[in-house]
């Protein structure tokens, strides 16, 4: 008999000889991402600064997000390089800030603060001049303006229904 330290994780499924039942391959694919979502910070102190960004697009322009809080412009940077766009810059820390301030002792530190780059490929060529940022509230907005070449080849398919 096995005793509990010689357990395998697969003893205590059920269905042990059919692990790629469905249910069991959901639970599987659930745990297996389970930590996805979490920043590298939360893992390790000195893991570099996550930047969460959101791409959409509409017919004519492609729009970034990213959410820079406690970042003013003058503390990102934006650049283009074919079609790669870069977002960039650092986030200082409160003690750098605030370290000519006499008798401040930190007793926890948890903001995250360093460098963090970003780097989005779009599928065409980036013009300079097609590009704008803005920054408000913490939330950086780049829009790209697609070329005419891109809008003028993009068609809409008409979907039917078989019957």
């Amino acid at each position: 008999m096995k005793g509990v330290s010689d357990m395998l994780y697969q003893d205590l499924l059920p269905y042990k000889d059919d692990l790629d039942a469905p249910m069991v391959s959901l639970l599987r694919k659930q745990v297996d991402s389970l930590f996805d979502d979490f920043d590298p910070g939360f893992w390790t102190r000195n893991a570099e600064l996550s930047v969460r960004t959101n791409l959409s697009e509409t017919d004519k322009e492609v729009c970034i997000t990213a959410e820079l809080p406690g970042l003013s412009e003058e503390d990102v940077d934006v650049s283009v390089v074919g079609n790669r766009i870069t977002i960039k810059g650092e986030k200082k820390s409160e003690t750098d800030e605030r370290k000519d301030e006499e008798g401040r002792q930190y007793h926890r530190i948890e903001r995250m603060s360093g460098a963090f780059q970003r780097k989005v490929a779009l599928p065409f060529d980036i013009p300079t001049d097609a590009v704008k940022a803005d920054v408000k509230n913490g939330i950086l907005t780049v829009t790209v303006a697609k070329p005419a070449e891109v809008v003028e080849n993009t068609k809409k398919i008409k979907i039917t229904r078989s019957e």
